[in-house]
């Protein structure tokens, strides 16, 4: 009697947590499926059923996912509608639609079609795509179909845009976090009011665009394989879908992090590819340069204004352009031709398009309100005359030369360089010569910067003495005359801002000298950095700060407002960040506990951001060089902003490495490659991140770190207990058992990934960042960190921060001694 208790009970929990599939890829009149079952579509590519999200919780959806790999759910019918602690069973109603309801009779989710259908069929395609038909109908004669309803996910064959014959405006909306599939704040849709484009928004802000559709290969960085559909009529339909003949396993994902990915599965590596992002990272930032500003990634992402405009604000680019001559349309008006650019946002009112004009600059010139005009050729439709109208926005040159369009500006006549041609009605702009010199940007604050430097160094006289048997060079610096510099403020701005640098007001202390609060006239706070007499740093930081931080536009990157040269003073002018830096927390046993585990979680991804920024946004990648928890500044909120270019380096597009003398940086923070060999990389500052992050998460320092039971230093330390099982014990014992444990072993491991020995095992920052918003990530086993146990020496110090002993400017002597 028990043995049949026994295996009553068992058989029970079988049909209850078991799925099982049905025999057929449909559900016919009078049949039903439960959330122990499953239907497979006929070539075994897709299954529908039930699943939990969070996996552990009562929470149960319907959705669509891929036979044999159910953790990537490509479609959720009741998404924002969970089933609570109940079974559910996907069945008809009376007219033939599919609800989804509880014992009680409570509807989760139905198909929404308005006729009554007589003979339902519900079926999954081998496409991904759930059906519902009639059954004497036609095969593709859908009264309802779940493409027409996406989730976050666009297969191949699925369309996003609008349809007249359903009314539909379909788009794709991302889940609200990893685990949670409800809808989120992004979206990704098809702007069908003006030129077709992409657009990403958060709630209705777009966040960032695509190209409009035609003259351009619209799939460029999707990969071989990759074909497109765009279907562009205004009164049937505007849409966007794609194939790929590679494999059927592929998504086009609007992910809860707010970018667009797409994904191949590697059936070799057994997991999801990652071959396309698109995001709004550097100039695909919708608002980085405001109205008639142009973004340039050259060398980082730099703001200017179009021809004919300034800056509003010459502290902050963001803010816009504003015309220089406001008489606009009068006689002799003319445009200035842009090339290889973007073409403005083209939604809405911004954008008016006449078919087949064939003087599109005499249309435009005849309105007033008209500000740019370009044309384009549309297949089966002919040729455009786009104009543009109340502002010229998210415009930005192309890396790739001819890639780009023309975009011609409208320009009041004192703009225009060069007489009128003979008829004096050809507005020279466009004569042959205008088009090989017209100015394409108006270089703030490039050029400006630039003539800066050359009159400083011209304007400085080196004189070597003899200081205890060394050579030292004095280098003393005269003002030189650059009034029209638009980041120079005037020495006596600076010294009423911070009370004529008043001790009450200082700040800090770094390797380039003190730093002073102050309060400009505006009320705007700042902290101004002085080269100190005797600093390791000089010119060449100087330079590095004004060139580098000056173009660099990011919310994790600290801000430089301006800088000041008097006599002997230099001076560097950013915004004041109350919290300064993150070191005064994390190394306090008093301030630590301020840092709750999800406080550290975003500095650290906030920290990344500022990296993947300087290393990925163009071709020429930036080396921070100096990346520490000492210049990681905290604004009002405790976000994190990158700050100290002084070390910073450029790199090209090719360059994956070099080798300098003068190595610098801080012990504690620096690979091994750099501080033995002078080889510096992306690498290095992946390094120097990995260190930050087991700091953050430890609540302790590399340098100076001491453990009675070894020698080995933080690295060391936190590689021990990862071999041994025992990570979590690396956590900072502030925060007692208030963080995830799996996120806190994730968080370890890729910062042990970081910091390996070898700068080709250590990831870069595109990957650590997947790393980091990927919850379900596989740890990995990470190799020997570099100097995990050394103890080594640096000769010659001078220090680049507040720890006077902890950085080198100069020829380092390293030492290796062996641990103990």
């Amino acid at each position: 009697m028990e043995n049949c208790l026994s295996f009553l009970f068992f058989f029970t929990l079988i049909l209850l947590f078991s799925q099982k599939s049905i025999a057929d890829d449909r559900i016919k009149q009078h049949q039903s499926i439960n959330d122990t079952q499953l239907i497979v579509s006929a070539a075994q590519i897709f299954e529908l059923g039930f699943f939990n999200e969070p996996k552990a919780s009562n929470l149960r959806y319907l959705g669509i996912w891929y036979k044999g790999i159910p953790d990537v759910v490509v479609w959720v019918a009741n998404r924002d509608n969970p089933i609570l602690n109940s079974s559910a069973t996907l069945t008809f109603n009376g007219d033939g639609n599919l609800v989804l309801i509880n014992q009680s009779g409570f509807h989760f989710w139905s198909s929404n079609s308005t006729r009554s259908i007589q003979n339902p069929i519900a079926q999954l395609l081998d496409t991904g795509n759930l059906v519902l038909r009639d059954s004497n109908s036609g095969s593709e004669n859908y009264e309802w179909q779940s493409f027409d309803y996406p989730s976050d996910t666009l297969l191949p064959g699925m369309k996003v845009g609008w349809d007249s014959k359903t009314g539909l405006n379909r788009k794709l909306t991302s889940w609200r976090s990893p685990n949670n599939p409800s809808s989120g704040e992004f979206s990704f849709s098809i702007n069908t009011d003006g030129l077709p484009q992409f657009l990403v928004s958060k709630r209705n802000k777009t966040l960032y665009r695509g190209w409009p559709w035609y003259d351009h290969d619209f799939g460029q960085g999707y990969g071989n394989g990759f074909d497109y559909n765009l279907v562009f009529n205004t009164s049937m339909e505007i849409s966007f879908s794609y194939n790929y003949s590679a494999t059927s396993r592929t998504r086009i994902v609007m992910d809860s992090s707010g970018s667009i990915n797409r994904y191949v599965w590697s059936d070799v590596g057994e997991e999801w590819r990652n071959e396309f992002t698109f995001n709004g990272a550097g100039c695909n930032d919708y608002d980085l340069c405001g109205d008639f500003g142009i973004c340039d990634a050259v060398v980082t992402s730099t703001c200017g204004c179009l021809d004919g405009f300034k800056p509003i604000s010459t502290q902050n680019f963001s803010n816009g352009c504003v015309r220089k001559d406001q008489n606009i349309c009068k006689v002799g008006d003319g445009f200035k031709r842009i090339s290889n650019v973007k073409w403005p946002d083209s939604t809405g009112e911004l954008v008016k398009m006449k078919l087949g004009v064939q003087d599109c600059r005499g249309e435009c010139l005849k309105n007033c309100s008209c500000l740019a005009y370009g044309t384009v050729g549309i297949p089966k439709i002919g040729s455009v005359c786009v104009n543009w109208f109340h502002k010229l926005i998210d415009v930005r040159y192309v890396p790739d030369v001819g890639s780009g369009d023309d975009l011609f500006i409208r320009v009041a006549a004192s703009e225009l360089k060069s007489a009128q041609s003979d008829d004096g009605k050809r507005n020279v702009a466009e004569s042959d010569d205008e088009k090989r010199n017209v100015a394409v940007v108006v270089a703030v604050p490039i050029v400006s910067v630039i003539i800066f430097l050359a009159l400083v160094v011209g304007g400085c006289f080196l004189i070597r003495r003899r200081a205890n048997g060394n050579d030292e060079v004095v280098i003393a610096v005269v003002e030189p005359p650059i009034q029209e510099n638009k980041l120079e403020m005037p020495i006596g701005v600076v010294e009423a801002a911070t009370e004529n640098f008043s001790f009450s007001n200082k700040i800090g202390e770094g390797g380039f000298g003190p730093v002073y609060k102050g309060k400009l006239p505006s009320g705007q706070e700042i902290a101004v950095k002085k080269l100190a007499e005797r600093s390791g740093q000089g010119l060449q930081e100087f330079k590095n700060e004004v060139i580098f931080i000056s173009q660099l536009q990011h919310r994790n990157l600290v801000k430089l407002l301006g800088y000041c040269i008097h006599q002997e003073e230099i001076l560097l002018i950013y915004e004041y960040l109350p919290n300064k830096s993150l070191d005064c927390f994390l190394f306090d046993d008093q301030r630590r506990s301020i840092l709750k585990w999800p406080k550290r979680i975003d500095i650290i991804i906030g920290i990344a951001r500022g990296l993947l920024y300087l290393h990925q946004d163009s071709r020429l990648r930036i080396i921070h060089r100096d990346l520490k928890a000492a210049n990681i500044l905290l604004d009002s909120e405790m976000k994190p902003k990158i700050s100290d270019f002084g070390m910073a380096r450029i790199f090209g597009e090719d360059q994956t490495e070099t080798k300098t003398r003068r190595v610098v940086g801080t012990y504690g923070y620096m690979p091994p490659e750099y501080a033995i060999d002078g080889f510096f990389s992306v690498k290095s500052d992946v390094f120097s991140f990995g260190v930050v992050v087991l700091e953050i998460v430890s609540g302790r320092k590399n340098k100076g770190f001491f453990h009675p039971e070894h020698q080995l230093n933080l690295l060391g330390h936190a590689w021990k207990l990862w071999k041994e099982g025992r990570a979590l014990e690396f956590i900072d014992i502030m925060l007692e058992d208030e963080y995830d444990k799996h996120e806190a072993l994730r968080y370890i491991n890729i910062g042990l990934l970081c910091v390996q020995s070898r700068p080709e095992e250590r990831p870069t920052m595109s990957t650590v960042f997947s790393m980091l918003e990927n919850e379900k990530m596989q740890l990995i086993l990470p190799q020997r960190p570099g100097f995990y146990e050394e103890r080594f020496i640096v000769s010659d110090i001078h220090s680049s921060s507040s720890d006077h002993h902890a950085s080198s400017i100069n020829n380092v002597t390293v030492t290796l001694l062996q641990g103990r």
